[in-house]
């Protein structure tokens, strides 16, 4: 009788319930196994679980039963997105609808293999930050990676399948595309001229315009060394060609491309390139190429980011798209980009006696054309200061220098008793002070003698401010004693007293006149024509700040003592999203960094144009204007902090402040009530733009000690410098 139940119990498994083979290879791909590892545990040819996938056979006993049950287990770790409440495939597999044809003219190739059949269409892709992080399994290098545990991302239109695919090709050189939210496409292209013709028509990668005038972001395709490979490109550049910034001119893939009809742009095939076709019929053509192998992904923005896997890249990466921009080079670039993608310096016009519209520039934008500095603003080797002799030297009377702090003082002997040493830092210090900030637009400076001083009027003003002293200043409009010498100038970078007249940014001035002095401009170059350019950029990259930040367990408004234990070990919680953070912050002091991009390579010559300067966001008045409201942004608060509690700051840099403490604590500077309120107008601690968070705590013996060995070199120590760690570098010592 057992021998009669046996067989009944193999009749069952011969028909051993198998998802469709499309399925079966989403499964398999989604917990990191190889074709191989499949093949060997069911003692098959690696071939026959191929055919399997393909649809080509299938699975026969006594393999068919083992083989369901594998599959089963995996469904349960990655369910289909297209699965019911009760477990059944709402779509088969092998019916999914397809994807949307392409128009006539883009000449597609193959049609692609959706992995992951795609749900009907919803509004907008989800964010894949919500996605857990992909699950780390065995895997040989260079086979395809798991995907996030998360159905794959729907939305509506060309864009169905988010901003950018993370390309991976295996050993049998079947290329991967990794999306957000977990999708696994097909890539069937063969040739890099047909990646970009298929990412343009069939694979529904790209973003919508952040602006109504503005256009929608071009798809992303990120290559892994080994797509590299798969489409004829090295997997790392040569020294040559890492120099050169792109490959060769005559590199067999450029070649291939331009009888394709596809150009690039100036910087040619390098980590970021842009592949493009002239517009034609109004239908922009273009897909820009990351290649983290030929260094794309900075690590001083990025961290570690070019080392993961395809899923958990494409994550990273998607992140910074939805929340930021998708990315078009590095963390400045993009931060630049970001600024024309929110105020775009064109618009359509309203329709002319024929019904047609026109471009027409846009109320509020830097408009299309550049516009030259004013002398005093322009950075040596610009033409407009070609009259100028070789190597001259200008001086403050001639150059605007706004800069951010790099000040520091020794230690009273008061301060030498307390026995900590408490570093704070402004959050996103630069986007808070480019929030509201009143800028020139698309008008060239007027140039001015004798003004009277108009805090509203953005510009650069010569005025003597040495006058001013910080041992007697209004604080809050009241008249305050302090110690003056242990406070840094809020004139000058470095914190010296000014000696005389010098050129400033009208936010430096204003504070001038709301410490209670007087200003006497010489002369000015002004901007009449003004507006807030960047409000709309800060709010962007504001909100992505926070958001992140949130998603790593640190929420807005949290009371002083829960954000300093919610910041312990943030970025432990999930390091690729500490990744997007940090680039966050990078876009954020990159992008203002760029409005004064400064000329590159061997062969320009001082007193001529380089490429940047024909950019209408070559701005170096805004970037100082910026960077003035940060420095007296701080000054401020530190002015503010000094009049409550008499504790002044040891050394600054940038947007860190260093103060000597009873406690290791921030808490142990800054003094907060039973409400938890503090000295208005100075620092507070809390997630948001402008607040502050800690930035590290050494011993007080510690900092004399770094004083001691730098000084004994004829060198200035900041202490804020070395305050996060404590570690003082070879390149620092000299060594």
């Amino acid at each position: 009788m057992s021998e009669l139940f046996d067989a009944i119990d193999a009749l069952v498994a011969s028909r051993s319930p198998l998802p469709a083979p499309a399925e079966r290879k989403r499964l398999r791909q989604a917990h990191g196994l190889t074709l191989e590892e499949v093949a060997a545990t069911l003692e098959v040819r690696r071939a026959t679980v191929g055919a399997w996938e393909s649809g080509k056979t299938e699975p026969r006993p006594p393999q068919r039963e083992p083989y369901a049950h594998l599959l089963k287990q995996l469904a349960r770790l990655y369910p289909s997105p297209t699965t019911t409440e009760g477990g059944t495939p709402a779509i088969p597999a092998a019916t999914a609808p397809a994807a949307p044809s392409a128009p006539a003219e883009a000449a597609p190739s193959a049609p692609a293999a959706v992995s992951a059949p795609v749900p009907a269409p919803a509004a907008t892709p989800p964010s894949p930050a919500a996605a857990p992080r992909p699950a780390r399994g065995s895997r040989r290098p260079g086979a395809p990676r798991a995907a996030a545990h998360s159905p794959a991302p729907v939305g509506s239109g060309a864009y169905g399948h988010g901003p950018l695919l993370v390309l991976d090709a295996d050993d049998e050189q079947q290329v991967t595309g990794y999306g957000t939210g977990g999708l696994l496409l097909d890539v069937p292209s063969k040739s890099l001229p047909a990646l970009v013709e298929w990412a343009l028509a069939e694979a529904r990668v790209g973003a919508q315009k952040l602006h109504a005038s503005g256009k929608d972001a071009d798809p992303l395709l990120v290559l892994t060394a080994a797509a590299c490979e798969r489409y004829g490109l090295p997997a790392a550049l040569s020294n040559a060609e890492r120099s050169a910034g792109r490959l060769p001119e005559g590199h067999k893939v450029i070649k291939l491309l331009e009888r394709a009809g596809w150009k690039l742009t100036r910087r040619g095939l390098g980590p970021w390139a842009r592949i493009y076709r002239p517009v034609t019929g109004g239908r922009r053509q273009c897909v820009q190429l990351c290649i983290p192998s030929w260094n794309a992904l900075d690590d001083r923005a990025w961290g570690h980011a070019a080392t993961l896997e395809p899923a958990e890249l494409a994550r990273v990466l998607g992140v910074y798209a939805h929340r930021v921009m998708t990315p078009v080079g590095s963390t400045a670039v993009s931060g630049l980009e970001l600024m024309t993608a929110l105020n775009p310096p064109t618009r359509a016009s309203e329709p002319d006696q024929d019904g047609k519209r026109h471009s027409e520039h846009r109320p509020g934008s830097l408009g299309k054309e550049p516009v030259d500095p004013a002398p005093c603003e322009a950075i040596d080797g610009h033409p407009v200061l070609a009259h100028l002799p070789r190597f001259h030297i200008r001086g403050p009377q001639e150059r605007l220098f706004e800069e951010a702090y790099d000040w520091a003082r020794d230690l009273t002997d008061t301060e030498c008793m307390q026995p900590h040493l408490v570093g704070i830092d402004v959050n996103l210090a630069f986007g808070a002070a480019a929030n509201g900030a009143v800028v020139g637009l698309d008008a060239p400076p007027e140039h001015v003698t004798g003004p009277v001083f108009d805090p509203a009027v953005p510009g650069s003003w010569l005025v003597d401010l040495s006058h001013v002293d910080l041992s007697r200043v209004k604080v809050a409009r009241q008249w305050r004693d302090l110690e003056g010498g242990l406070l840094p100038s809020p004139f000058t970078p470095t914190g010296e007293r000014p000696e005389g007249p010098a050129w400033y940014a009208t936010p430096t001035v204003a504070y001038a006149v709301e410490l209670g002095y007087d200003v006497v401009p010489v002369e000015a170059w002004v901007r009449p024509r003004s507006g807030r350019f960047l409000d709309g950029w800060y709010k962007r990259l504001r909100d992505a700040y926070v958001a992140t930040m949130a998603d790593l367990g640190v929420a807005e408004k949290l009371p002083p003592g829960e954000f300093l234990e919610a910041m312990d070990g943030y970025k432990g919680r999930d390091p690729e999203l500490g990744i997007v953070l940090d680039a966050v912050k990078m876009t954020v002091k990159g992008g203002i960094g760029k409005l004064q991009q400064k000329a590159r390579g061997g062969g320009w010559v001082p007193g001529q144009a380089w490429p940047a300067l024909a950019r209408p966001t070559w701005r170096p008045d805004i970037r100082a204007a910026v960077i003035s409201r940060a420095r007296i942004n701080m000054h401020r608060k530190m002015v503010a902090l000094a009049a409550a509690t008499a504790r002044y700051p040891v050394a600054v840099l940038s947007d860190c402040a260093v103060y000597t403490a009873d406690g290791p604590s921030p808490l142990n500077v800054l003094p907060y009530d039973q409400d938890g309120k503090t000295v208005p107008g100075s620092f507070r601690l809390g997630v948001s733009p402008g607040m502050v968070k800690h930035e590290g705590t050494q011993d007080v013996l510690w900092g004399v000690g770094v004083l001691e060995q730098l000084g004994a070199e004829g060198k200035v120590a900041n202490l804020a410098r070395y305050i996060k760690t404590g570690e003082v570098t070879a390149r620092d010592t000299g060594e």
